[in-house]
């Protein structure tokens, strides 16, 4: 019977997933139709329904629990894949549900913890905070250590892995279809949130986490994290340090406390640079939430299940592609951006870098706007949008941070510039790229060279080519671009014309036979018609997608 009982709820789960993903194809598909705007399509209502549709699927998500919300945040690292105010409203996600009873809690940690939970003399049954989850409590441990308990609900390894498998199936459907999977890997995508969300799970994962974080900042006593309690802690439970603080965006507790907030924010972007640069090891959710100030000023860090990783190879790119903004050569970071993997090799590399070069003109000069990441990134998130980019989540996640931290900084003092405080720590990321002195000399050489051999080989291209061009071997290849993209713009509304008049007279068909003696005639055309629509909508939906990418080239 209860296995039974176990089919059934599995069965209502899936179809209550599946009657979200319908939903939301059948509202995209309802967008997407021109004549569902009221006044007309134009980019701005387009731009609103979107947003209200981001909305939505944010609420849906939340209500459909833990996978769901975690899979939204991952999502919100996939600009390639979403539209960029998608991305900004997934990446507000933040999950905050009812706590289970704290009889349930005690009941786990015996479980987990077995004869250890004799260390506990007290624990506080109103949690700390609960989320999707877990809830954490407070407790005192027998040598008067305080410590929290990061608790893990109930059944949430059974649920995740009901929901992962729906996931898998809806990932399948989308590669599927001949526009939706047009580009995209949704296959690949949903196993890489498979491997990510079942390793969240394993608090073992974060406790490893918590103490190589903690590791990097011991010599500082300004920044502060929770040590973990080993003994403590299990798969399923962890153990950690208790630090109080308020949190980072009080402005007015900061006060209250003698607290300057202006140097709170200088100490926290300059910490997450650090990160960055130094270590290469940085949180990867820094929401206000999850930061929180000492009464002595310190700057503490909480939750460490998401956290990032900057190989050397990949800071060594990074410090190449910060000189080629400095010098705001696009050319040059277009290499960089290809060389690593970040842009599809083989494709025309002009637009990308008149986009890149438009970017770098309205971002990087001076005197620079207070919100200068939060403007970079989303024209990062619109550049890569439906184009042949692939974003390493590393990097979104270290854009998305920065601007958090610049959001923050800026509520907590109006004369907050993150430009200025990374500066310094830039340097010696330029430095590790290989760009020193010396490697400068090595290059400049390199280049003497290579124009020398040029220039001394250019009198033998030129007699071969002269001597081709009169026995008529040369050959002259032109590339037309824009002058394709018009002549394909131009069939597709020949073809939208034409299949326009066949539905207008197919209709005018079914009118007279509904009208005539024998109306069951009528669906005859109805019949013929329904290719022919489908067929016009898919002409439409192509037409829609090349004024995008027409649009983003006269922005650029």
């Amino acid at each position: 019977m209860e296995r039974l009982m176990q089919a059934l709820r599995a069965l209502g789960r899936s179809l209550r997933i599946w009657r979200t993903v319908l939903q939301l194809l059948l509202l995209l598909w309802w967008d997407g139709s021109a004549w569902t705007y009221r006044g007309g399509l134009s980019p701005e209502r387009r731009e609103a329904r979107q947003r209200r549709r981001a909305r939505w699927l944010t609420v849906e998500l939340l209500q459909l629990g833990s996978a769901f919300i975690k899979l939204g945040q991952l999502l919100s690292a996939r600009p390639d894949v979403l539209p960029s105010c998608w991305v900004e409203e997934l990446a507000r996600l933040q999950d905050s549900v009812p706590p289970f009873p704290f009889d349930t809690a005690q009941a786990l940690l015996e479980r987990e913890l077995g004869e250890r939970c004799a260390e506990i003399i007290d624990i506080e049954a109103e949690p700390l905070g609960a989320a999707s989850l877990a809830q954490v409590h407070r407790a005192s441990l027998r040598s008067g250590r305080q410590v929290v308990f990061k608790i893990q609900r109930p059944g949430l390894e059974r649920l995740f892995r009901l929901d992962l498998e729906v996931m898998q199936q809806v990932a399948a459907a989308l590669q599927r279809h001949p526009r939706w999977g047009l580009g995209r890997d949704w296959v690949s995508i949903a196993q890489e949130c498979r491997h990510v969300l079942l390793r969240e799970l394993d608090f073992r994962l974060e406790a490893e986490h918590a103490a190589r974080f903690r590791q990097q900042f011991l010599d500082d006593p300004s920044i502060r994290i929770p040590a973990v309690v080993w003994e403590l802690s299990s798969r399923r439970v962890l153990c950690l340090d208790y630090v109080p603080g308020i949190k980072i965006n009080d402005r007015a507790a900061l006060l209250e406390a003698g607290i300057d907030p202006a140097a709170v924010a200088e100490k926290g972007a300059a910490s997450y640079l650090q990160q960055l640069v130094r270590f290469g090891f940085f949180h990867a959710d820094p929401h206000p939430g999850n930061l929180a100030v000492a009464r002595d000023g310190a700057l503490i860090y909480y939750d460490f299940g998401m956290m990032g990783t900057l190989s050397q190879r990949l800071r060594s790119r990074l410090g190449r592609m910060v000189t080629a903004a400095a010098a705001r050569d696009a050319g040059a970071l277009v290499q960089e951006l290809q060389a690593a993997g970040v842009i599809a090799t083989g494709i025309d590399p002009g637009p990308v870098r008149r986009l890149v070069r438009l970017m770098l003109q309205e971002a990087l000069t001076p005197p620079f706007s207070a919100n200068v990441l939060e403007k970079l990134s989303g024209d990062l998130y619109a550049l890569v949008y439906g184009q042949p980019f692939r974003l390493p989540p590393e990097l979104i996640f270290v854009m998305r941070a920065l601007s958090t931290f610049e959001g923050v900084g800026r509520s907590l003092d109006p004369g907050f510039s993150l430009m200025a405080i990374a500066r310094p720590y830039l340097l010696p990321l330029m430095s590790a790229s290989g760009t020193g002195p010396s490697d400068l000399f090595n290059q400049l050489g390199r280049q003497a060279v290579e124009v020398g051999s040029r220039a001394l080989g250019l009198p033998q291209r030129l007699e071969e080519s002269l001597s081709r061009i009169e026995q008529g071997d040369l050959q002259v290849q032109i590339r037309a671009g824009e002058t394709d993209r018009l002549l394909r713009r131009l069939a597709l509304s020949q073809q939208t014309a034409g299949q326009s008049v066949l539905l207008g007279a197919l209709a005018v068909a079914a009118a007279l036979l509904a009208a005539s003696a024998r109306p069951a005639l009528t669906a005859v055309p109805l019949l013929c018609g329904l290719p022919v629509g489908l067929s016009w909508l898919k002409l439409q939906a192509r037409l829609r997608r090349d004024a995008r990418l027409e649009t983003m080239q006269v922005k650029s």
